[in-house]
């Protein structure tokens, strides 16, 4: 059945745009294989949108709680608990503001009113197993609180008015400004700044049964970092060496650059660090750092350097030892916006830190590694077993010699560098129209390995879906790009993301609100084996019936899985590759007119799909390939006839070829208007008055301010279908009473899309070129 009708040639406009979700000129593996925007996602109940009571929520945090199947949100000066076992979540809320006063000082001080001088949720970590520790701006007063949420199973959500005090050192004073936290054993180790000026830049511990300490207020430990996350990762089975690290950026001391360039660190505490007794008396003394190291090797050996760091996720192994570090930095050029993922191991961060110590010996020197003797213990070490021998021992960093702080206090900064895995990134991207800001990362079973699947937030409101290839040791990583996922409508930045395993969930944080994302959903990918192996997915495989989850345990021996190349002629040898029911194809009419322009769109599912174009001009003929000049040209949207002949008019066969895997996309029976027709209707309208026109056709070829009306493009395309085309022109050029009274076409989300019925959403919505349309 045909499904549509366009109404093309009295005068064609259409335009050519680079998509707007790659660089332009990028190759086809650059780009996603598959694009599914917010409004797919909904309809496919991929993910499901919270956005507050009020319909913006200002997201800053959330929390989620695994245990009790729940999701803690923080926004502007409310908190809300979902509930992740029901369909509707369930949301409670707590309305929190800032105490009495505190707003209008925040004002007077100089602050927004209204983007600054709230309170902003920014810590929410739990207390115990009825309670959550959150924390908020306060309008330039930090403020924490105890929330209660019951026992498992139930759901409570209130606030204890008695336990609020200041968070100072616990939370920043600014809603947007840059922090890292980590809460472990009741206590809250915080990267910060801790003034209202945002000068005093401190790593904190807080809270717990654990004296409070910070960093000293000495640009050799800390300058002008932004911290970017912060995790417990124990060196070994002894807690008593445990170390929390901390990620972040800062003015590198030891950098030639007179402007003092910006490196990337890593730097580590004891859990159990006390401070000295009488040097670094409440201050840490066991504070290392190191710089973390991500570069793209160059000709004659000059790297690429990317050093802002972005977002780091720990890849957690099953047995706890030693996890991936996944890092996402970017590039502070003013020449080109890069983007890289560096996987460090943490064998490497260790050797670092176990490493020589870097040395300056004053104004005019060079950094060196030290070359002296280190005192023992050897600082930045914890007290613990390693640490202890039969003649000294030490059971707190109080105990540890005077000479171990000062070396500690001289020497923060370790001579080598951290260097990523292979000594590359895993993926690059540059010149983007948008930046990559946050990266989750899941470990999945695949039948010929494992992989890890990266999920990388951007500020339009999207997450690209990745897994990077790894060749050889020295070799780049080959990147897939298996879907890009427009989880928010609007462009807005992504500045959070968790990732849940047991579900198979991915909770996205914006502004405008939170969103739960399903890591996968394998029918999305088509109907076919072919399909199936060309999405490269691990999560999915062909059993035989459909592309559906993987399970590495399950019984199904007929499982079809091509990670690594994606052949359909190897794993799909025995199923069809050729899918050309005709039958089932879309199926649109478009009218040209002759000597004029049309233009017939056909975008694949997959960007990365060859198109050919075949022609079927009459029965006693054969199908035909289109063959394309300075007259026709193939774009990446479609054909493109920049002067049609009446010899055009047939049937178009627009077919997409990928890895041996074929399938017709869409059929078009083009209709060619001869230009006799044309002038016979024009001739008419000298001649007599016209009638009030049912619609209005914008026409460039009127002469002497001669309109075309409705009846007449009937006369020239037939009443055969009188009922279809009458509707399709009502709701494209009359829809809109208004706005044609004052001269301005009709507002419409695809002005020319032609009503086709049946179709299904078999891809993703696009931003697709204007198909052609009388123009005015």
């Amino acid at each position: 059945m045909k499904g549509g009708y366009i109404l093309a040639g009295l005068a064609t406009w259409w335009w050519l745009i680079c998509n707007p979700f790659a660089s332009c000129g990028a190759t086809k593996g650059s780009v996603p294989r598959l694009r599914l925007s917010s409004k797919d996602l909904l309809a496919t109940n991929r993910s499901v949108l919270f956005l507050g009571h009020r319909g913006i929520l200002d997201f800053r945090s959330l929390y989620l709680d695994e245990y009790r199947d729940r999701l803690f949100i923080g926004g502007k000066d409310t908190l809300y608990s979902l509930r992740l076992d029901q369909t509707n979540m369930d949301a409670k809320e707590i309305y929190w503001p800032p105490l009495p006063g505190q707003k209008e000082e925040c004002f007077r001080k100089g602050k927004d009113p209204v983007t600054e001088c709230a309170n902003y949720i920014r810590v929410l970590y739990p207390l115990n197993r009825t309670h959550l520790l959150a924390c908020g701006t306060g309008a330039f007063h930090p403020i924490c609180a105890l929330i209660y949420v019951g026992h498992r199973g139930e759901h409570v959500f209130s606030l204890d008015p008695s336990s609020v005090e200041s968070g100072r050192g616990r939370c920043p004073h600014e809603p947007n400004r840059a922090f890292a936290s980590a809460f472990i054993g009741g206590d809250l180790y915080t990267g910060l700044t801790a003034d209202f000026l945002g000068r005093d830049s401190v790593i904190f511990r807080t809270m717990g049964h654990r004296s409070p300490l910070r960093t000293e207020m000495d640009q050799r430990l800390l300058n002008a970092p932004k911290f970017v996350a912060a995790y417990l990762i124990p060196d070994n089975d002894d807690r008593e060496n445990d170390k929390v690290y901390f990620f972040f950026t800062e003015k590198a001391a030891e950098s030639d650059s007179k402007g003092r360039a910006i490196f990337s660190r890593v730097g580590r505490v004891c859990v159990n660090d006390a401070g000295g007794q009488r040097v670094l008396v409440h201050k840490w003394s066991t504070f290392n750092k190191a710089r973390l190291v991500c570069s793209v090797p160059g000709p004659d050996g000059i790297d690429t350097y990317f050093d802002e760091l972005e977002d780091v996720f720990l890849l957690r192994t099953k047995d706890g030892k030693s996890p991936e570090i996944y890092a996402l930095f970017s590039t502070i050029s003013n020449v080109f916006q890069g983007f890289a993922i560096c996987v460090y191991r943490m064998a490497d961060i260790w050797e670092v830190f176990n490493g020589p110590f870097a040395h300056k010996d004053g104004p005019d020197h060079q950094w060196a590694a030290y070359e002296g003797k280190v005192p023992y213990p050897r600082p930045g070490v914890c007290p613990s077993k390693t640490t202890n021998q039969p003649s000294r021992q030490y059971s707190s960093t109080k105990d540890y010699p005077d000479e171990v702080l000062h070396f500690a206090r001289a020497h923060p900064l370790m001579s080598r560098s951290v260097y990523p895995l292979h000594r590359r990134p895993v993926l690059v991207k540059t010149n983007l129209q948008h930046r990559l800001r946050q990266i989750v990362v899941d470990r999945v079973e695949a039948e010929d390995g494992q992989y890890d699947v990266m999920f990388i937030g951007t500020d339009a409101g999207s997450v690209l879906k990745v897994i990077a290839l790894q060749r050889g040791n020295f070799a780049a990583a080959e990147e897939v790009i298996l879907e890009e996922l427009q989880v928010f409508k609007a462009p807005v930045p992504i500045t959070e993301m968790e990732i849940s395993v047991k579900r198979q969930m991915l909770y996205v944080g914006s502004r405008v609100g939170v969103a739960q994302v399903k890591l996968h959903q394998c029918e999305t990918y088509g109907t076919a084996c072919a399909e199936c192996c060309l999405a490269r997915d691990p999560y999915c495989a062909w059993d035989g019936l459909t592309c559906t989850r993987y399970q590495a345990s399950g019984k199904r021996r007929f499982r079809r899985q091509d990670i690594r190349n994606g052949n359909p002629m190897h794993q799909c040898l025995d199923q069809n590759l050729t899918v050309d029911d005709f039958d089932s194809t879309e199926e649109k009419v478009v009218y040209g007119t002759e000597h004029n322009s049309t233009f017939l769109e056909c975008i694949p599912k997959s960007p990365q799909a060859a198109v050919q174009w075949f022609v079927h001009r009459s029965p006693e003929e054969l199908r035909d390939e289109v063959k394309t000049d300075d007259r026709i040209m193939r774009t990446e949207q479609g054909l493109l006839f920049r002067k049609l002949f009446r010899q055009d008019a047939g049937t178009y066969y627009c077919k997409a070829q990928e890895h041996g895997f074929t399938q017709t996309v869409i059929k078009i029976m083009l209709e060619v208007i001869e230009s006799e027709q044309l002038e016979q209707v024009f001739q008419r309208e000298q001649e007599e008055e016209p009638p009030r026109p049912l619609c209005r056709v914008p026409d460039p070829r009127m002469l002497h301010g001669q309109r075309m009306w409705f009846k007449d493009i009937m006369h020239l395309i037939g009443y055969s279908n009188l009922h279809r085309v009458e509707e399709y022109c009502e709701r494209v050029w009359c829809g809109d009473r208004q706005l044609r009274h004052k001269g301005r076409p009709p507002k419409s989300k695809n002005m020319l899309d032609g009503g086709k019925k049946g179709r299904g959403k078999q891809h993703g919505e696009r931003n697709r070129v204007p198909r052609q349309a009388a123009a005015t």
